[in-house]
């Protein structure tokens, strides 16, 4: 694997564990999540982060096989560009559900090649 693929899928590896690490000792609680602003820009920054590493992989390799890659950019986009607009919910959804599988993913990709 490419050394740029390989900084870049660490990059997401590392943003998704820095955004488990807020949760050590916090509850993993929306109502939570929802009133901590501190929180709330540090998640959706690690999420930017994940969304540029993700946008420069497809440049180079289209056909890597991350599920919903597409929407993980799309999502970086939105916190970008639509910051107004960008729901507390849906944040939350893509931490609790997409970041998982994404971290699954990540590191297969990782230890296969």
């Amino acid at each position: 694997m490419d050394n740029d693929l390989k900084t870049w899928l660490y990059d997401i590896l590392s943003s998704i564990n820095e955004i488990e690490s807020y949760y050590v000792e916090t509850p993993k609680m929306f109502e939570i999540y929802q009133n901590d602003l501190r929180t709330k820009r540090a998640v959706e920054r690690n999420i930017e982060i994940i969304g540029e590493a993700m946008s420069r992989i497809l440049k180079q390799d289209p056909k890597i096989e991350i599920s919903n890659s597409r929407k993980i950019v799309d999502v970086r986009n939105r916190i970008i560009h639509g910051y107004d607009s960008v729901s507390d919910a849906v944040i939350w959804g893509i931490v609790i559900k997409n970041l998982p599988v994404l971290q699954i993913e990540v590191e297969k990709l990782l230890n296969e090649k």
